[in-house]
């Protein structure tokens, strides 16, 4: 028999209203929307009580690590993190072994996805096994729902290619995302370049680096007409280069990271590796100017970049240990710090980690009838019932030890935070309750 849920006294967020309201949902779908409703008998009942009552969050950016020949994490224990998190969809990353740049890993990674409570939706590669040489075959990964395309860890170097990528993508309506980095400027960096890279002796990760890919691919989206998403983005430059983008009316998308807008490059100076991330952690400026994007809406999206890592591997020196950090079980608390805490603005915080997510992937049902949808919603009628209940008053100290995913290489462990997921409902059913899974 189908669980009737009832959301109970929580402050429902649409994209414009912000008001007290019951929810209750029935058969995956949302059924009525108001104060004070009648709670139907044999109905469970979830207490949102000074709670955000929103749509679930979508992170365009994860790494799940399969396939893979060293698992560190798998799409299993991946979904459980974001179920943590308040996540409802995830955008599994190509860079895995090997790269997701055919219809058959597609379909593998898919099929592994539909076994875990939430949505998985795969990005797929540019280029085959990510070279940036010769375009992957994008139509028939397309086919099978893909939407987002990239070949992320490097960028597609080669302007003729990354031209030709463009033109092949726009009558499949896809996305392309590029992660911003030209690698013969930053090849062999560590950390961000600057007076404190020179003096710790590590070689840097210059913001011209990604400056230049930022400026080539508006440029190339201008001439093909295409739509570029522009991942992980770090400087204040940037953000200019984006607004001025947007001005002259191009289909670009920018996101940040969490762990971009609240840390800076001072915290490698103990040469801990667990701050060791690329792009790199930027200035204490650029940290400033990308949380002033957050509010102004210069920035669409916040993503995780989620990225496990061995503890081995962690382990070693600062030059020669992997990038990346955990993200997707407090991500939220880290959006909703940089938005300002208390000031937060709460149609902006689900702006961020949803519905403009939702958008970018194509994940909602009125964008793209191909593929996973009814993400990002309205908190409406009808709507289907992929929700979050986010407590914004509760303060809570993150620890590594107990992460659902199978790595601990967060930099975030033993800090206090403010805002927790209290509960997820992903496909209609209460996947988390009480910051536990069910």
């Amino acid at each position: 028999m189908t669980t009737r849920l009832v959301v109970r006294g929580g402050v429902v967020v649409g994209p414009k209203t912000v008001a007290p309201a019951d929810v209750v949902i029935e058969g995956g779908r949302i059924t009525a929307v108001g104060e004070n409703l009648d709670v139907p008998s044999r109905s469970r009942v979830v207490d949102a009580s000074g709670c955000w009552v929103g749509p679930g969050f979508v992170d365009i950016h994860t790494h799940l690590r399969e396939p893979s020949v060293n698992e560190c994490d798998t799409i299993e224990s991946g979904a459980r993190a974001g179920a943590i998190g308040g996540y409802c969809a995830l955008v599994a990353m190509p860079n895995t072994e090997p790269a997701l740049d055919s219809a058959a890993l597609v379909a593998y990674v898919l099929q592994l996805g539909a076994r875990t409570p939430l949505d998985v939706a795969v990005a797929g590669a540019i280029t085959k096994g990510r070279l940036g040489e010769s375009l992957a075959p994008m139509a028939e990964m397309a086919a099978l729902g893909v939407r987002l395309f990239t070949d992320d860890g490097r960028a597609v170097d080669d302007p003729s290619v990354m031209r030709r990528a463009l033109t092949y993508a726009k009558p499949l309506g896809v996305r392309l995302a590029q992660h911003c980095e030209d690698e013969r400027l930053a090849g062999g960096g560590a950390m961000n370049e600057g007076a404190l890279s020179s003096r710790l002796g590590l070689v840097g990760r210059p913001a011209l680096a990604e400056e230049l890919m930022v400026m080539r691919d508006i440029e190339l989206a201008a001439l093909t007409g295409g739509s570029v998403h522009f991942m992980h983005l770090t400087t204040a430059r940037s953000m200019d280069l984006l607004r001025a983008a947007r001005a002259r009316g191009l289909d670009v998308t920018a996101e940040v990271t969490a762990h971009h807008v609240t840390l800076d490059e001072s915290l490698c100076e103990g040469f801990d590796p667990i701050y060791k991330v690329h792009p790199p952690l930027r200035t204490v400026a650029d940290v400033a100017a990308l949380r002033r994007a957050l509010v102004d809406g210069t920035v669409d999206a916040v993503a995780t970049d989620h990225a496990p890592h061995s503890p081995e591997s962690k382990d070693l020196p600062f030059d020669e240990a992997p990038p990346g950090m955990l993200g997707l079980e407090h991500a939220a608390a880290l959006v909703y710090e940089a938005l300002g805490g208390g000031d937060c603005d709460p149609r902006r915080f689900f702006d961020l980690l949803s519905r403009a997510p939702a958008r970018i992937a194509q994940l909602r049902s009125s964008d793209q009838p191909v593929g996973l949808s009814g993400h990002g919603s309205d908190v409406l009628v009808g709507d289907d019932a992929n929700l979050v209940i986010f407590d914004p008053s509760s303060q809570w100290r993150i620890n590594r030890d107990a992460l659902h995913s199978r790595t601990a290489n967060t930099p975030y462990h033993e800090r206090l935070v403010i805002g927790r997921v209290r509960a997820t409902i992903a496909k209609g059913h209460l996947v988390v309750e009480d910051g536990e899974l069910t």
